[in-house]
Formats: C-alpha cells, sequence, structure tokens
C-alpha cells in the first residue's frame, strides 16, 4: 500500500436528527458524521410508521394535491 496517499482512519461520533449518537471508526473530515435516520428512529427497526421527509418534499405534495378530489371508475 502506498505511503501518504490514503485518508487518517479517526474515531467518528455519529449524531442522528432523533438526538441518539454512537461511536465508530471513519474517514470522514472532523471526526463527526450527522445522520438523518438510525436504528433507534428508522420505521423498519422502531415498527412504527413514519414518514420520513427530508426538505419538505412530502408536505409540498400533500398541499399541492389537497384539493383534488378522486373520480370513481365506471365498472
Amino acid at each position: 500500500m502506498k505511503q501518504g496517499i490514503h485518508p487518517e482512519y479517526v474515531d467518528t461520533t455519529v449524531t442522528c436528527t432523533c438526538g441518539n449518537t454512537f461511536t465508530t471508526r471513519s474517514a470522514a473530515d472532523g471526526g463527526a458524521i450527522r445522520a438523518d435516520v438510525c436504528s433507534e428512529c428508522h420505521p423498519f427497526y422502531t415498527g412504527k410508521q413514519k414518514i420520513l421527509d427530508t426538505g419538505g418534499r412530502v408536505a409540498r405534495f400533500e398541499k399541492r394535491y389537497a384539493n383534488i378530489k378522486r373520480k370513481n371508475k365506471k365498472d
């Protein structure tokens, strides 16, 4: 392996938006990573239904289509 070309592999603190923190090892700059979801708040692990909306996309979609009525199909 060539010397001097690989990033430093350091202990890194991962902080989730739910408040959970844990330590892992990574080559990320600064020794800190911010995550949107983790095993403490992800719907797969918690068993709870939750919409993971980053950037307000779901709210914007619901606002756009709030007044549209569905048509019934004829049999």
